[in-house]
């Protein structure tokens, strides 16, 4: 595995990224939600799922397994994801208005986490939704759900911490691509529903890993 080549295609898609808003359509009509994990680390499995929107209301959803192609790399985690999402991407027949991706998007050492990575790929308005911090520095937030903190790195703000949900550690948003992170936030807030996850990566998860409340929305369909 060629690192340094991995870095400088990295670095040349990073400076391709649009952090400003770019829509096709706003408000977005159909959110998309994506979610990717590792089955034994031979099978790499994505979840794409696409939300009405504002109602937030469930209407396609879909699964891609390849095979993993790349070991685990930190900082270099899009190239063995992207695949996968690419795969399940080719599925929908719904494309969304914007995709909010588990995982970074420019909140990232290179400024080129998956949401960024697959944004620039399929040239749609993406965010990233990442559980934990990947890079940058925040101040310390209170317990009050809806808190924010300015994410910063290298002197330039690359992202939001949210306080999502109560007694629940932080989200990380970022601008993933053709979008600005004041309006990456704001989407976010609006599809948070009393969860940690905002609603279209908390369905992508679900999806993903058959969660009760994704087999349950099956049996009622």
């Amino acid at each position: 595995m060629d690192i340094q080549a991995l870095k400088q295609e990295q670095l040349a898609r990073a400076a391709e990224v649009v952090r400003e808003d770019d829509f096709d359509v706003m408000p977005p009509r159909y959110i998309g939600g994506a979610d990717v994990g590792f089955e034994q680390g031979d099978v790499t499995r994505a979840a794409l799922v696409i939300l009405e929107y504002p109602s937030l209301k469930l209407v396609e959803h879909r699964v891609a397994r390849v095979a993993t192609t790349m070991p685990y790399i930190p900082g270099y985690l899009s190239f063995r994801e992207y695949p996968a999402l690419l795969a399940a991407w080719q599925l929908l027949e719904q494309k969304p208005d914007l995709l909010m991706v588990d995982g970074q998007g420019i909140a990232h050492p290179r400024r080129l986490g998956v949401a960024s990575h697959f944004g620039l790929l399929v040239d749609v308005p993406t965010l990233g939704v990442a559980k934990r911090r990947l890079c940058g520095k925040f101040e310390p937030l209170d317990e009050t759900p809806g808190t924010t903190q300015p994410l910063m790195d290298k002197g330039e703000q690359i992202g939001w911490v949210l306080r999502s949900k109560a007694r629940c550690n932080p989200l990380f948003i970022s601008t993933g691509h053709r979008i600005h992170h004041t309006t990456a936030l704001s989407l976010v807030e609006s599809c948070l529903k009393g969860y940690r996850l905002p609603e279209p990566t908390r369905w992508a998860d679900a999806v993903a890993s058959q969660r009760p409340a994704f087999v349950r929305w099956q049996q009622m369909g």
